[in-house]
């Protein structure tokens, strides 16, 4: 196994960093790394935002529902699914592009494009020694982080990443097994075999959360799914999208 493996196979999130920034260097090797993410059709249909202001990055971490190590970190990173500069470059080239941008199929390049690079980037965080931090939570109210990011039509503020020196790393939560996530060829068919897996599943988690809280948290994960899927969360999003001139058609 090689170290690169090693530092996949490793990953956990990290919600508590270190008062210590990241170097001018260390950003430069995090974004070129994100850069060389492979991206559809070499559209390139994403763009990075890195936050360093005190006050906007507090404000972002209550958008986010008061999450601490949104505002406290080495380092923060907003990526954003972009079309704004391929309008620009139909008004360059003066053709109409438009149909193309407002397509679904564009829409879901644009949001593949800046996950691939995110990942990227985590990664090449995690070999530097650092810790990383999905917030999926900008999502909460994005009218507000784009007027904050001043962000313009046709971009989409996806997910922030909190990166910088781990204060405390937690034990890696276990995914879901092998046989449940790889299938051979086609779909698994046998519902009595995916229940089982997931019953399987159940345990191993109740497990985890029994030992990480001392008895105090047991539940299972297919009783957290169900529990989060029960109550739908921003609503709002497809209007907002289509209002941006994005996924439309």
């Amino acid at each position: 196994m090689n170290s690169i493996i090693e530092t996949l196979l490793d990953h956990r999130s990290v919600r508590q960093f270190e008062d210590k920034p990241l170097s001018k260097e260390q950003i430069e090797v995090i974004v070129q790394s994100a850069q060389a993410a492979s991206t559809s059709s070499y559209i390139q249909a994403y763009s990075i935002i890195g936050v360093t202001d005190g006050e906007k990055k507090q404000k972002l971490a209550e958008l986010a529902g008061n999450q601490g190590y949104v505002a406290k970190n080495g380092h923060f990173f907003v990526f954003c699914a972009d079309l704004y500069r391929h309008e620009l470059i139909g008004e360059m080239e003066q053709t109409d592009v438009d149909e193309s941008l407002e397509s679904t199929e564009k829409f879901m390049v644009m949001v593949i494009d800046a996950a691939l690079a995110a990942q990227n980037a985590a990664v090449a965080a995690e070999s530097l020694g650092l810790g990383i931090c999905y917030i999926g939570g900008l999502r909460n109210n994005l009218p507000e982080v784009c007027k904050l990011l001043k962000t313009p039509k046709r971009v989409i503020p996806l997910f922030g990443l909190a990166v910088g020196y781990p204060e405390k790393v937690n034990d890696k939560k276990p995914r879901l097994p092998f046989s449940h996530i790889y299938h051979e060829n086609e779909y698994e068919q046998d519902v009595s075999v995916i229940k089982g897996q997931l019953k399987e599943y159940n345990e191993t988690i109740s497990h985890y959360y029994n030992e990480r809280t001392g008895g105090k948290r047991q539940e299972t994960w297919t009783g957290q799914m169900a529990n989060m899927l029960s109550q739908p969360r921003r609503m709002y999003m497809h209007e907002f999208i289509k209002q941006h001139g994005l996924n439309g058609k």
